[in-house]
């Protein structure tokens, strides 16, 4: 029995180790050899310069994380940035939460280790187990971590919590009389927590609502107001965001993310010199910052000073090798300037990049269209269909070019294409109206005429064309 025993214990060891080795090795591979990089806003106290100052905002981190098992109610999705402020002195307050954890550790490994009783050695023992040792590797003993706080860390720990607690409970039954109110108090804690899991639950299904929970329990995280701002903004609530953004960057003056977003919302309401300059502030705080390049481009593009904009067009490319809306930005730039080969080519650069970029196809077609090369771009518009079939502008673009090379069949089935897809665009029913006009269906372009008027009233284009059609058709009726 002992050989098999023995068998069996080697077994188990050796899978363990070939599957812990295969783990680490597969870990290795997807992350390298060195550990992340993190930054100071990630975890402050690993960063702080004096040892005090570092050992004991580890151990108040670790004070957290205990009232987090012990009482759930201050949940955010983020702790970084400013949430948890440094312990810098003696005199802080805060001092007393890991003093209190320590006591209550000393206490709990005295009994487990000193205890005479051999059950409550065990179970202490497995508790405490099953409480630290999961922990250390987010404890920042061994490497640092990239939080401050982190509720997932606390999964595994929460079994040797609840190891204590049940064992605490049956020494509770065994002294107290009245177990009935014991066991009432239990549940009433039961209850408690599965009532706090289900509103965290119900907050996690909404981008929203984990956001906007998060203000109260940390207000002074930067990265809690930006999220925040951001859901506004993608909800199409603008002006709301700007005020979160902006506290973003008043509680992280740094906080590059939010100034670029902040900038770009400022940039599409026109004030554009504050948007320059928060733009500016943040490719000089990150010069790598791809994005804010970019959008610091378009904002000079829109100043006019069309040098400084293709440089941070540039700077921008030259950071992110494979940035199609860069390219995109940058052909607008030398259309403005009348660079057309210099913009086609831009455009050319966005679609290889990115296929599917349709307004940089569109944009080619336009050009082209406008310059007079009407075969190169019926060219590159039905190159662009065939990657895109489904996109109604480009569909119009392309219509349009079939149109002036007198192809009035195959313009008109894609006018049609474009209007079903699109059915509210004036200027749609606007130029199938004109290529009826020019292939002398009358009626048609009467009737669409006057669906792009009632789209649009203020088409001065389709109401001039609109009164020659007119003129011509009552010069037939009197004709007739």
């Amino acid at each position: 029995h002992l050989a098999v025993f023995r068998k069996g214990l080697l077994f188990r060891i050796t899978l363990l180790l070939s599957g812990g080795t295969t783990v680490l090795y597969a870990r290795w591979r997807i992350m390298g050899t060195g550990p992340p990089a993190f930054t100071e806003v990630d975890n402050p106290a690993s960063f702080a310069a004096s040892p005090f100052v570092r050992a004991v905002n580890y151990n108040y981190y670790y004070s957290l994380n205990a009232w987090l098992l012990l009482c759930p109610w201050w949940l955010c999705f983020d702790w970084s940035m400013g949430c948890v402020p440094l312990i810098k002195s003696v005199s802080d307050w805060r001092i007393f939460a890991l003093v209190l954890l320590w006591l209550c550790l000393i206490v709990l490994a005295c009994q487990a280790l000193g205890s005479k009783d051999g059950q409550k050695r065990r179970i202490l023992t497995l508790g405490l187990g099953f409480l630290i040792i999961p922990f250390l590797p987010a404890s920042n003993l061994f490497f640092r971590v990239g939080f401050v706080v982190a509720e997932r860390v606390t999964y595994l720990p929460s079994i040797g919590y609840c190891i204590l607690i049940t064992y605490g409970f049956c020494l509770l039954c065994k002294q107290v009389k009245n177990k009935k109110l014991l066991v009432a108090a239990l549940l009433g804690l039961l209850l408690i927590n599965v009532w706090r899991c289900i509103i965290r639950s119900n907050q996690w299904r909404s981008e929203e609502q984990l956001f906007t929970s998060a203000l109260s329990v940390c207000p002074l995280n930067a990265k809690v107001h930006y999220n925040v701002g951001k859901n506004l903004a993608d909800n199409g609530n603008q002006s709301a965001a700007i005020s979160y953004y902006r506290e973003a960057v008043r509680l992280n003056p740094k906080y590059v993310h939010a100034m670029n977003n902040l900038g770009n919302i400022l940039k599409e309401k026109n004030e554009l010199h504050e948007a320059e300059e928060l733009l500016s502030l943040a490719v000089q705080i990150q010069p790598d910052f791809a994005a804010a390049w970019m959008n610091l481009g378009i904002v000079q593009n829109s100043l006019r000073r069309y040098e400084e904009a293709e440089k941070s067009y540039w700077t921008a490319i030259r950071h992110r090798k494979k940035y199609p809306d860069c390219y995109y930005n940058l052909g607008r730039l030398y259309a403005d300037l009348n660079r057309h080969i210099d913009a086609l080519n831009a455009w050319r650069n966005a679609t290889v990049l990115k296929p599917q970029h349709s307004l940089a196809w569109n944009n080619m077609i336009i050009l082209l269209d406008n310059t007079g090369n009407l075969a190169q771009a019926e060219t590159v518009g039905r190159e662009a269909l065939e990657l895109i079939p489904n996109d109604h502008s480009i569909m119009f673009s392309l219509a349009n070019v079939l149109g002036k090379s007198q192809k009035y069949k195959e313009s008109e089935a894609l006018f049609h294409k474009a209007i079903k897809a699109n059915p509210t665009a004036a200027s749609y029913h606007g130029n199938l109206a004109v290529l009826y006009h020019r292939w002398g269906n009358f009626d048609l372009a009467k009737k669409h005429y006057e669906v792009s008027l009632k789209l649009d009233p203020t088409a001065a284009g389709t109401r001039e064309n609109y009164s020659l059609l007119k003129k011509k058709l009552d010069q037939l009726q009197n004709k007739g």
